[in-house]
């Protein structure tokens, strides 16, 4: 794994690379393996985990389909209040955030 450091950002740089750990399960599988899982529990651990993923597929096709509704999507703040993750350092765009582009994660 690889991640550039940008003009010595070096909080920047442990960000991603935090966040590139935690998709790959690097953090997951650590604490598996702090101690022994009996083959048992390990079993029943993955077949728990592989009926998560098969309810979650069944949820999304359903979604997909139209048979039930999608999850809901969080309100947008009206005017120019800002979201209090970008900070005051932000540059404005004089008014709300734009419809399209940014960072959504809808």
């Amino acid at each position: 794994m690889q991640v550039l450091v940008r003009d010595n950002n070096i909080d920047q740089a442990l960000k991603v690379l935090k966040k590139k750990m935690q998709r790959e399960g690097v953090f997951r599988e650590m604490r598996q393996r702090k101690a022994y899982e009996k083959p048992s529990e390990k079993r029943a651990r993955e077949k728990a985990e592989a009926v998560r993923r098969t309810r979650k597929a069944a949820r999304k096709a359903a979604q997909r389909e139209g048979l039930i509704p999608g999850p809901k999507k969080k309100p947008r703040p009206v005017g120019g209040a800002r979201s209090p993750r970008f900070g005051a350092g932000a540059p404005s765009a004089g008014g709300a955030a734009p419809a399209t582009g940014g960072f959504d994660r809808t």
